[in-house]
Parts: structure tokens; C-alpha cells; sequence
């Protein structure tokens, strides 16, 4: 069963990690957060911010890069960058890796990067586009991996259709 996993580098923008939970719970994935956040966690804050979901989210929070790497010692990595050599589609998802996408205001920092060249990917766009919404990154990204293990914990769709019809 793909247990797949989200890791935000240094959120600063609640909104974004709240869809990004949002699509955590929906797809049973689970979030890995690293400080400095931008935001609190505090419960009036994602009451607020209406991540009324939050308590149903598996979400792990780390001081730093480093505590992250060492509670997560085997962690198959892919780090979402602009600067990737490999499309996202590229590349084939083991059913328990780690999506890493950085703070929207910088991205992954250039050395977590050049310490993992080949763990780098990236999502196609036109021109000088500097970069997508983190949520629709990461939404992306993570439902290439699911598709890859072939949403192996997942209603599909058209199975939700076709159940509705035959009651």
C-alpha cells in the first residue's frame, strides 16, 4: 500500500499548507512540516484559517532539515525545483517516498539541493514562469505518485460513480 509523504520546507503561507493537508487527508498522505513556519499551529489559528480537517491530518513537525533526516533516515527524496533536470513525470514514485517543496518565497535551499542532484524534479512550464503555487505543486506532483502505485488505497472515481448507480 502506498504510504506516501508531503515535506514542506519552511511553510510561510498558512493557506498553502492548509490545501496542502486538505489534499493530505483526502489522499491519506501523510505531512511533514520543517521550521521556522510562518504561521501557528495553534488550534484558533487553523480554526481561522478553516483547517476545521486538521485533526483527521498525520502531520509530523521538525525543528530543522537536520532532525527531519535523522527521524527519517531511509527517506527516499524528491525535491520539487524549478532547477530539476527530470519532469516529475520522470521518474518512478516508490509507494512510501518523500515529496520535499520549499518555502514559497525561495524554494529548497541551493545546498539541500546539490547534496541530492538526481533527487531533483521538476513540472514543465512556459517561459520565464518562476514558479507555480506550492498547493498546485505539491497536488500535482503527488498525484503522479499515486497514479504510479496505482491509487492502491483509493476509491477511483468512476468507481464511486458506478456504485451510486448500481444502489
Amino acid at each position: 500500500m502506498a504510504e506516501l509523504n508531503i515535506v514542506l520546507y519552511e511553510p510561510e503561507i498558512p493557506s498553502n499548507t492548509g490545501n496542502i493537508g486538505r489534499t493530505c487527508v483526502a489522499t491519506g498522505t501523510r505531512l511533514h512540516l520543517i521550521e521556522p513556519l510562518g504561521f501557528h499551529l495553534d488550534e484558533k489559528s487553523l480554526r481561522r484559517a478553516g483547517m476545521d480537517y486538521w485533526k483527521e491530518l498525520d502531520v509530523t513537525t521538525y525543528v530543522n532539515w537536520e532532525e527531519f533526516l535523522l527521524k527519517n533516515p531511509n527517506a527516499n527524496l524528491y525535491l520539487a525545483t524549478t532547477k530539476g533536470r527530470k519532469v516529475y513525470t520522470e521518474v518512478s514514485y516508490e509507494p512510501d517516498c518523500f515529496l520535499v517543496f520549499g518555502k514559497e518565497s525561495a524554494g529548497i535551499p541551493e545546498e539541500i539541493l546539490k547534496a541530492n542532484p538526481e533527487a531533483c524534479v521538476r513540472i514543465p512550464m512556459l517561459g520565464e514562469t518562476r514558479s507555480l503555487n506550492l498547493s498546485n505543486s505539491a497536488a500535482i506532483i503527488l498525484y503522479e505518485a499515486l497514479r504510479q502505485n496505482n491509487f492502491d488505497h483509493m476509491k477511483l472515481a468512476g468507481e464511486l460513480h458506478r456504485l451510486s448507480w448500481e444502489e
